[in-house]
């Protein structure tokens, strides 16, 4: 990428630092006048390279918007991300023209969804059902799915999508925000943007500065995330696991299983105190297909926790400002539907503001209005969470005799529940399709 990127900005670099209104050396880590800085501006700085961000990047890049992407790591390789890419995501991705080239990614389908419970065998959920492009779940590494996003956005001049470069600071004058400040190794980068989007995680830097209120809803329960290599032909086509107080997810990713076990919140110091031999003789006892290569897990190192939060802003936007994705609403991992959403949520943002950059920029009703049409959908979404992590899997890992719910036996029967429940789990409460347009090349 060249020094001002693909969106032909001009960038003018100069000793020392001079920070927007709310930086300072400590917080930019700039220690001495040898750092440099450049000022660029464009309509929209988008904080995170996620699915949310890069996705709402490469639809404002596609209508013609100057856009800027940050993502603070070198790549996007980062283990123990959602993989799931459900059929709403490649409904999106049909509509982009993309989906034969992504389905060209190594992944894997499930169509339909499996648990055990002790010995009995439940069907949750039947995807193939479903009136969509894809009928199935794909399982893909997410640096891949947003590497592919990344390279086919280079096609777009008005897009810039910058690794290595963290934003540090918001600049703010008055209520409204302006842009924001970033480093990129030992050099400031002053962004002045119309509108600047918080895409950057349930932890955003950004959300923080901007003092959005939060609404925590909470969670009972963490999980711990591992992997275990597959012997080859092996297979097996349960989803979740239930048995003796234990809960635990198996994803068939062709060479190995990644495996999600779940424990109460705040006991993984407990688990441990056990001793990995006996954590990994329960899960080998839940999941026998782990066992001959359960010593993959060599140390408490090769063990991830996640500890689950669900919450949500009450206001997602400000004047300037917005945020949606993981920044607005951290989703649990129940369904794995926490990377469709965020792609929903782009798409959505996408289509409401595409035409709003003219002058200073979307107004703050015109960014509510991404709040007023995306807040259905994960109250929505949330509440079947909670429900799912109340009534199913914190039972489940209290009650050492555990059988399936009447609701689930029911399910199991009937194939028209099996065909709603994909609806709820592949499609999610009132996706969203593209109507933001492709611009036509000057």
């Amino acid at each position: 990428m060249s020094e001002t990127g693909q969106i032909g900005i001009v960038e003018h670099a100069k000793p020392g630092l001079h920070g927007g209104p709310m930086s300072n050396s400590s917080q930019t880590g700039a220690t001495d006048s040898r750092s440099a800085q450049a000022r660029l501006t464009v309509q929209c700085c988008v904080v995170g390279g996620g699915p949310a961000g890069m996705m709402l990047g490469y639809l404002l890049g596609r209508a013609g918007i100057k856009t800027i992407v940050l993502e603070k790591h070198a790549d996007f390789f980062r283990d123990f991300r959602g993989d799931t890419v459900h059929p709403s995501t490649m409904q999106v991705m049909q509509e982009l023209g993309l989906l034969d080239d992504f389905l060209k990614l190594p992944h894997q389908n499930v169509a339909q969804l499996e648990g055990l419970f002790g010995t009995t065998s439940i069907r949750l959920a039947d995807l193939s059902t479903l009136d969509a492009p894809c009928r199935y779940i794909a399982f893909m590494p997410q640096w891949d799915f947003l590497n592919f996003l990344s390279g086919k956005g280079k096609q777009f001049s008005s897009l810039d999508v910058r690794m290595s470069t963290e934003a540090v600071e918001l600049v703010q004058g008055g209520d409204r925000v302006s842009g924001v400040v970033a480093r990129s190794g030992d050099r400031m980068l002053h962004i002045e943007a119309s509108l600047v989007v918080a895409c950057d995680g349930r932890h955003s830097i950004t959300r923080e500065q901007a003092e959005m209120p939060i609404h925590e809803i909470g969670a009972p329960i963490d999980v711990l995330w591992f992997r275990v290599g597959k012997p080859t032909g092996a297979t097996d086509g349960m989803f979740a696991r239930v048995q003796a107080g234990q809960f635990m997810i198996t994803l068939d990713r062709d060479t190995y299983w990644q495996c999600a076990y779940v424990i109460g919140k705040g006991q993984f110091d407990a688990v441990k105190a056990r001793g990995l031999d006996a954590f990994k003789a329960r899960v080998a006892q839940m999941a026998p297909i782990l066992k001959p290569h359960i010593d993959d897990v060599k140390g408490w190192d090769d063990v991830r926790l996640l500890s689950v939060q669900i919450d949500r802003l009450t206001r997602w936007a400000r004047p300037g400002f917005l945020c949606i994705g993981d920044a607005a609403h951290a989703m649990s991992p129940v369904g794995g539907v926490g990377v469709n959403l965020a792609v929903q949520d782009a798409v959505a943002t996408a289509n409401l503001l595409y035409d709003k950059f003219g002058g200073s920029g979307p107004t703050l009703a015109e960014l509510d209005r991404v709040q007023e049409r995306r807040m259905f959908p994960v109250r929505a979404t949330q509440a079947i969470q909670v429900a799912v992590q109340n009534k199913l899997i914190n039972r489940a890992i209290s009650d050492a005799q555990f059988d399936p719910p009447l609701a689930l036996r029911i399910v199991n029967k009937l194939p028209f529940l099996q065909h709603l429940t994909a609806r709820v789990i592949g499609l999610g409460v009132r996706p969203e399709h593209v109507q933001s347009p492709e611009s036509k090349p000057v």
